[in-house]
């Protein structure tokens, strides 16, 4: 480790300890890396080896004892990455302690030189500067930068690269993208950074599209499971769009020859050292002793963990998966198959998107083993019967004389099968449209997060402040306007919710007739100083200003008339938003909504201990394929917070009748119009008030269920609950359900509701999460203990790296939920 090396030396050492020749793109991107001052984009095909690139900048970090980071999306990638680097490490001639690991849920040497991390935490450190030095950090790789287009985090990525000093190089490792020129260009131009691109179309091992239009599912595997190690194209990661669809391609497979009598043995052999013996483990066992891996949501992570270890091993041919993990963690396949190109729910289906589309795909191939990959989509099994009969009907000739023949054609004709009215078909000409289709273009989705708005006002009450980074983001002109129009919204709500004082004040009362008005131009920035980048430069603006008060250009009195008769909602531009004592509620929620969250903590005080564990479990919702198992009894007895203060407020308020509110029996709801049946939970009474009292807030998920209610009245049996309501295939999810309540209790326990004994609401919190804690200890003690691990670390508002979990695929999509880890603003 020297400083005296020139990165003309680190580069050449760095190629020189390659085991085999790096392909034209490595080879470009590293001597670009080698040579630029500020760093690269990288735009290559999945399975290109751009973790050689990415392993590169930290090969020169810690030759020169700098430090550097590595992020990515996901948990499990992440962890991956770190195992990879440990590896690396100590082939370079460094030590594995030299690599940490930061995952939210998990650290492992948290101040080593090398820190491979979910992205959030990277943003967290970013944030609180006071806290977490980067003078001495040279690069930062960003893995699949592509997120930066998810509607709900991609604005991770964003806020990171305007944060980040300037001293700090960028490495950005991509999937092929549309529009790479014109994101370097913005790049530039609205934080002042210049990356060389490196673009890549070719992948190292060609894919072979390949639309099977006459074969079933088990019929195709069978056949490409056939032959010797040479000829066989499996093992193979089958793709299903939801985790019943899993399990049952899984049980078509009963029976199938996918795996050697070699292979079969070692197999047996692995499996009998793990313990499959409870929950959906004994029917996992038997679906892998045929060589086939189930892996999604619904699995605990213990029984993933196994198949990723059989896979990974070469031990499995199959691995029937959800879409999920394209993106997560590596499982080397050399074939692609996707048993539909539709999505979504029945009735409503569409063509997956081409991203989603090419992220599968790039699945196939793998460099190390294979000099070509195969994608395989299948027909639905009606096209294949209908190909099937014409290839059976056309061996008779139309116009035969024969008697025989003649009678023979009009059986078949007889036996024509044919397409049903209600279901959706896919096509080989829309296949072949997704292997054509353009890579997505990056832009900037979604609004600032509740949470990091609170933060940056309890910063600084500036607005204009957080009005420049809007008007810096990757949008078009419209975007932006409608951009600054949604802060505007998002202030006057904080306002009606006590949060904090506008200036100046919102019209009262609010203007009944909207008129569009044009947007106040706002002035060019100055530019950020050289050493940060723009967000950076707000937010050290706003700490040297901490405490001194700027005064407002035209403070309008409250009861002063709008300035023309067209003045209106939308017209309304606060200047300042000055933080009151409750702002910091929304601090310490993380999982959820921090606004529902701090109207939860305003009347959780009314209600009794079945209640309080029905308002947090209706925030965790559930995929739509398990409501059914796990709504609230309606027998269950009402508390004081329903019946003696939120029924009377929703029919006060016209929200809800008396008789909608009213217990109902089964015989009573056979009486009435189907409409009319729904009684609504404590859950969706306190939703309904929500909405009224703050219209605005649209991105709130709940739904009413009782999964730990449930749970602990069954004395914690977490195996006799899952049996008990028929979610044996559905256990992850009901742990994972699990996992986020005993970190949702560390949020609620910041924050004490009004009239409450702070430490008798600690108490009461804690007790739920150790008796749920003691039931997920009992299936899956690790991931339990990672939870812990978290739910430890929220004990700070501001500190604290906790995990979180998106619920934006708990949709009726019934898609599996990514998981990552360092929910923003929470660091240790």
């Amino acid at each position: 480790m020297t400083d005296s090396l020139s990165r003309d030396d680190l580069c050449a050492m760095y190629l020189e300890q390659l085991p085999y020749e790096p392909y034209p793109v490595q080879e470009e991107a590293l001597l670009a890396w080698f040579t630029d001052s500020q760093g690269v984009l990288v735009c290559a095909p999945t399975g290109t080896g751009k973790t050689l690139i990415a392993e590169a900048a930290l090969f020169e970090a810690l030759h020169t004892g700098k430090k550097a980071y590595l992020t990515t999306p996901l948990i499990a990638l992440t962890e991956q990455k770190y195992h990879e680097l440990c590896e690396s490490a100590e082939k370079w001639g460094f030590s594995a302690d030299d690599v940490g690991l930061i995952t939210g849920n998990r650290k492992v040497n948290p101040d080593a030189k090398i820190l491979c991390v979910v992205a959030e935490i990277l943003l967290n450190r970013l944030l609180h500067p006071e806290g977490f030095e980067f003078e001495d950090v040279a690069a930062v790789v960003m893995d699949e930068f592509h997120t930066f287009n998810s509607p709900d985090r991609g604005i991770v990525w964003e806020l990171s690269l305007g944060l980040l000093p300037k001293h700090t190089r960028l490495l950005l490792l991509s999937a092929t993208v549309g529009n790479s020129v014109d994101f370097l260009v913005w790049l530039a131009k609205s934080h002042g950074r210049r990356l060389q691109l490196v673009q890549g179309h070719e992948r190292k091992v060609p894919l072979e599209y390949v639309w099977v239009g006459d074969r079933l599912l088990n019929e195709h595997l069978e056949d490409i499971a056939a032959g010797d190690d040479e000829d066989r194209r499996t093992p193979v990661l089958v793709f299903c769009f939801n985790r019943e669809q899993c399990w049952s391609v899984a049980e078509q497979l009963r029976g199938k020859s996918l795996i050697d009598s070699d292979r079969q043995k070692q197999l047996a052999a692995e499996i009998d050292t793990h313990d499959l013996s409870h929950g959906a483990g004994p029917k996992l066992k038997t679906i892998l002793l045929r060589g086939v891996g189930v892996h999604h949501a619904g699995l605990l992570p213990k029984y993933r963990r196994i198949v990723e270890h059989l896979f990974q091993k070469k031990l499995l041919s199959v691995c029937v998966c959800t879409e999920t993990l394209a993106a997560g963690i590596n499982l080397p396949a050399r074939s692609v198959l996707l048993t539909t190109l539709l999505k979504g729910p029945p009735g409503k289906k569409k063509v997956i998107d081409a991203s989603s589309a090419h992220q599968m795909f790039g699945r196939a191939g793998r460099p190390q083993f294979d000099t070509e990959g195969y994608v395989y989509a299948l027909a639905h099994e009606d096209d294949v019967k209908i190909a099937r009969w014409k290839e059976k009907h056309d061996t008779i000739p139309e116009d035969t004389k024969d008697p025989n023949l003649i009678k023979a054609r009009k059986r078949i004709m007889k036996k024509m099968p044919k397409r049903r009215q209600n279901e959706q078909y896919w096509s080989e000409e829309q296949f072949e449209k997704l292997t054509t289709a353009p890579p997505g273009k990056l832009a900037s989705r979604g609004q600032l997060p509740w949470r990091l708005l609170a933060y940056l006002l309890e910063l600084s009450p500036d607005v204009e402040r957080i009005r420049q980074v809007i008007s810096k983001r990757l949008l078009t002109d419209k975007q932006l306007e409608t951009s600054q129009k949604a802060l505007n919204r998002m202030l006057k709500t904080l306002w009606a919710g006590g949060f904090v004082r506008l200036e100046p004040a919102p019209p009262e009362p609010p203007p009944t007739v909207v008129a569009k008005t044009e947007t106040n131009e706002q002035p060019e920035p100055e530019e950020p100083p050289a050493t940060q980048g723009l967000l950076g430069a707000l937010i050290q603006e706003a700490r040297e200003d901490e405490g001194k008060t700027k005064k407002p250009e035209a403070k309008k009195k409250k009861d002063q008339p709008a300035d023309s008769p067209n003045d209106d909602a939308e017209a309304y531009v606060p200047k300042f938003a000055h933080p009151t004592e409750k702002l910091s509620q929304l601090l310490a929620f993380r999982s959820i909504n921090p606004i529902y969250g701090s109207f939860l903590v305003d009347h959780l005080a009314k209600a009794d201990p079945i209640e309080r564990i029905q308002a947090l479990e209706s925030v965790l919702e559930m995929p739509g394929s398990m409501r059914r198992h796990v709504r609230v009894p309606e027998d269950l007895p009402r508390g004081p917070l329903a019946t003696e203060y939120l029924d009377n407020e929703l029919i006060q308020r016209g929200l809800a009748t008396a008789e909608q509110l009213a217990f109902k029996t089964d015989d009573e709801k056979r009486e009435l119009p189907f409409e009319e049946r729904w009684t609504p939970t404590l859950g969706d009474k306190l939703r309904l008030l929500f909405d009224s009292e703050f219209p605005g807030v649209k991105d709130v998920r709940t739904m009413g269920v009782w999964v730990a209610g449930d749970l602990l009245s069954l004395g914690g049996d977490f195996d006799l609950f899952v049996r008990s309501n028929e979610l044996t295939k559905q256990e992850g999810m009901v742990f994972r359900h699990l996992l986020r309540l005993i970190l949702l209790c560390g949020e609620f326990q910041q924050v004490t509701p009004p009239g409450m004994d702070p430490k008798e609401w600690q108490a009461e919190l804690q007790d739920i999460a150790d008796r749920v804690t003691e039931s997920c200890r009992g299936v899956d003690p690790e991931s339990t203990d990672k939870a812990i691990e978290a739910a430890k670390n929220q004990a700070d508002p501001v500190k604290g790296e906790a995990e979180a979990e998106t619920a934006d695929a708990l949709t009726d999509l019934d898609e599996d939920a990514d998981e990552f880890g360092g929910d923003l603003l929470d660091e240790d």
